[in-house]
């Protein structure tokens, strides 16, 4: 019994080390003037965040993106910033997950809510910024990371979310070279 206890333990130890959001790569390129972004993001859900789905709760997930000038100093200049938002809702009757892209108004159903994050993971062409902002000879980097919005979580459940490590999912940032 001690053994598994302390095999236990260490799982647990383990899978808490692992991120569960994670940006394994992006890349912007410039398309006519506009920069547009890809990216590949692993985004996984904790037990206390699946079970808030499955009972009808509506999860948001942001991909925040700075385009900015690094600083030797304090903080970074940043030139722009956007904040994709989109939404997963579980639908029990129907047994599919919908995923909202709030700032476009575009939605898509999945079967299952792997399919549903896995799309949401694939972030293709998203224009996000003019290239006519930049100026010449100016070093410019951008980052991108991704989070479970806890603030848009019904209003009785933020509380325990923002005392628990369970609902911290944030991929922290992920930055190259413009």
């Amino acid at each position: 019994m001690a053994v598994l206890l302390v095999f236990s333990g260490f799982a647990l130890a383990a899978n808490a080390a692992t991120p569960l959001f994670t940006v394994h790569n992006a890349k912007t390129e410039l398309v006519g003037d506009i920069y547009r972004l890809d990216a590949n993001l692993e985004l996984r859900l904790t037990p206390q965040a699946l079970t808030a789905l499955d009972n009808g709760v509506t999860l948001t997930i942001v991909l925040d993106i700075e385009v900015y000038t690094p600083s030797r100093y304090l903080w970074d200049s940043v030139l722009a910033a956007l904040e994709q938002r989109y939404e997963i809702q579980y639908h029990t009757l129907a047994d599919q997950y919908l995923l909202r892209n709030i700032n476009s108004g575009s939605q898509s159903v999945y079967s299952t809510l792997d399919a549903a994050l896995d799309a949401l993971g694939k972030i293709e062409q998203l224009p996000i910024l003019d290239a006519h902002l930049l100026q010449a000879k100016k070093q410019y980097k951008v980052r991108v990371r991704s989070r479970l919005d806890l603030s848009s979580l019904p209003v009785p459940m933020q509380l325990r979310a923002y005392i628990s490590s369970e609902w911290w999912l944030n991929s922290g940032w992920y930055s190259w070279d413009l």
